[in-house]
């Protein structure tokens, strides 16, 4: 079984506060995901984040095929971190953590994401080609959205 990891940092000259009030509110999953992939939250979404929160959403990842993804929140430190975990979805693992910190002039974010694909060695073949690309797409996508939203750092 390969489990890989995407592991993405990124600073925003903005507050702490500022920061886990847009990152911890589901809503804003839509805001800053490419409008190709038609996301839609289902439900779920209508409090602020929680551990045990599900949310259900469906996207279209690839090839206009539309499936529905369903998270837990699973952890969540308040201003530090929280973790979503697939329990149902295009994935056969998705553990999703997402963490905040304070530095000079803004804050630190920090995505490390363990997902395995599944379909065994044909999942494995196509990651480098199809999956991988695709996930790095979506998360410079998501770099430059907040850039556009809060700034650049400095």
């Amino acid at each position: 079984m390969k489990i890989y990891t995407l592991h993405k940092k990124q600073k925003l000259p903005i507050t702490i506060d500022k920061a886990w009030e847009f990152l911890s509110d589901p809503k804003n999953l839509k805001t800053i995901t490419p409008s190709y992939m038609g996301f839609n939250i289902m439900s779920g979404a209508d409090r602020p984040m929680y551990a045990g929160q599900i949310i259900q959403y469906i996207v279209t990842p690839v090839l206009g095929i539309k499936t529905k993804w369903v998270t837990e929140i699973t952890h969540i430190k308040h201003k530090q971190y929280f973790v979503d975990e697939q329990r149902f979805g295009p994935y056969a693992l998705w553990h999703h953590k997402h963490f905040i910190k304070e530095i000079d002039c803004g804050v630190e974010m920090e995505d490390i994401i363990d997902y395995k694909i599944p379909l065994g060695f044909l999942g494995q073949l196509a990651h480098p080609f199809l999956v991988k690309p695709k996930l790095e797409e979506i998360f410079n996508y998501r770099t430059e959205k907040l850039e556009t939203l809060f700034g650049k750092y400095s």
